[in-house]
């Protein structure tokens, strides 16, 4: 019998080897590149305007068609209507399966329909399609630690700090699994 352990074992795996490996960005992601590294550090200030510029970089996929699908499947989200979401969420990603962004967006439904494997399953993909999508990570860390996986978590959590460190929730969260964990770092 397939423990889920077992099953989201991998996902978290490929996020840390994604993160060892940086992925070249084209000339077109140099401002994107620019605004992560500012984003990271944790003296930026402007944090908040930067994490909205960055948002709005990730949601364009390139194509005004599939832009609608997420926006729609956005707009169904913030309706509590999840059912509808993943229909539009998972037209968007059969059809632009390259777009981090829609995967991400699909992982939010499932998590709220409880659906922890598909919702896992996608962030592992918006992860390999963008291993510093702050949101996945986000996300995967949450559903972790909900789910008891308490080391896991704070491995995420953790991960998400050295590329967003501003994120509100980031701090309380790792000091209370390094106290329930003993992953207090030296």
């Amino acid at each position: 019998m397939v423990r889920f352990a077992d099953y989201f074992k991998p996902v978290v795996a490929a996020f840390a080897l994604s993160l060892a490996i940086p992925a070249p960005a084209p000339a077109q992601e140099a401002d994107l590149g620019q605004m992560m590294a500012d984003l990271a550090d944790p003296e930026t200030e402007n944090w908040q305007s930067l994490e909205r510029r960055i948002r709005t970089e990730w949601s364009k996929s390139g194509s005004p068609a599939m832009d609608l699908l997420l926006q729609r499947g956005q707009k169904a989200l913030e309706e509590e209507d999840y059912d509808k979401a993943l229909e539009h969420l998972t037209a968007l990603t059969d059809h632009a399966p390259g777009f981090a962004e829609g995967w991400n967006a699909r992982a939010t439904a499932f998590f709220h329909k409880k659906m922890y494997g598909p919702a896992m399953e996608s962030i592992g993909k918006a992860l390999t399609l963008n291993p510093n999508h702050f949101a996945a990570i986000t996300g995967l860390a949450v559903m972790l630690q909900e789910m008891g996986y308490e080391k896991d978590a704070l491995e995420a959590w953790r991960a998400l700090q050295a590329i967003h460190p501003h994120r509100p929730e980031l701090k309380d969260a790792i000091e209370k699994l390094e106290k329930t964990t003993g992953g207090v770092r030296l």
